[in-house]
């Protein structure tokens, strides 16, 4: 067992496809090209791709990793190591506060490079400061764990229950403690 199980799969507001529809609406606009396809775009075709491009969007914390897809043509899928995870901010200018959205924008360590392949952004996520907290909260733990050289044991089967339950409750302990550490500060 790899020991790696999913906490949470992001949802994703349906203002999103709106917000897809009028950004590239507005590129459309103001690109001379743009306005050749702006009828297409306005009279079906926008719709369809932008609810085609919301359904691609994918985001799961699981105990070890954050990973993230997105995109139609160009598919792009990023994992992150919780521990790689340096920030967590949000972004939510007028246009998106407008949408009612906001963007979490998540900083690792290294990897810098041409392509800024450090940072991932992930937009309309309900519930956003709940999701940045529990994947803060599982970030603690895993620099926990790893400080304290803890991993899952290879025992911790499907079938040897008594070990994933011990496992389970000091994962809860771990996380009641770092909850009590945070509403101290």
């Amino acid at each position: 067992m790899s020991g790696n199980v999913i906490i949470k799969e992001a949802k994703f507001d349906d203002a999103v496809k709106t917000y897809i529809f009028f950004v590239v609406l507005f590129f459309l606009i103001i690109t001379f090209i743009g306005i050749l396809f702006l009828p297409f775009w306005i009279f079906g075709l926008g719709h369809w791709l932008s609810n085609k491009y919301f359904h691609t969007l994918k985001c799961q914390l699981s105990s070890k990793n954050l990973k993230f897809s997105k995109g139609l043509i160009l598919r792009i899928e990023k994992t992150i190591p919780l521990e790689n995870i340096q920030d967590l901010s949000f972004i939510g200018g007028p246009i998106l506060r407008a949408f009612g959205l906001t963007l979490i924008r998540v900083e690792t360590a290294g990897g810098g490079g041409k392509h800024n392949s450090s940072m991932m952004s992930m937009i309309g996520i309900i519930d956003a400061e709940d999701f940045k907290d529990l994947i803060l909260v599982q970030r603690e733990i895993v620099i926990k764990e790893k400080s304290q050289g803890y991993s899952v044991r290879p025992e911790t089967a499907v079938g040897n229950n008594e070990n994933l339950l011990q496992d389970i409750k000091t994962e809860l302990i771990m996380i009641k403690q770092i909850l009590q550490s945070k509403s101290q500060i």
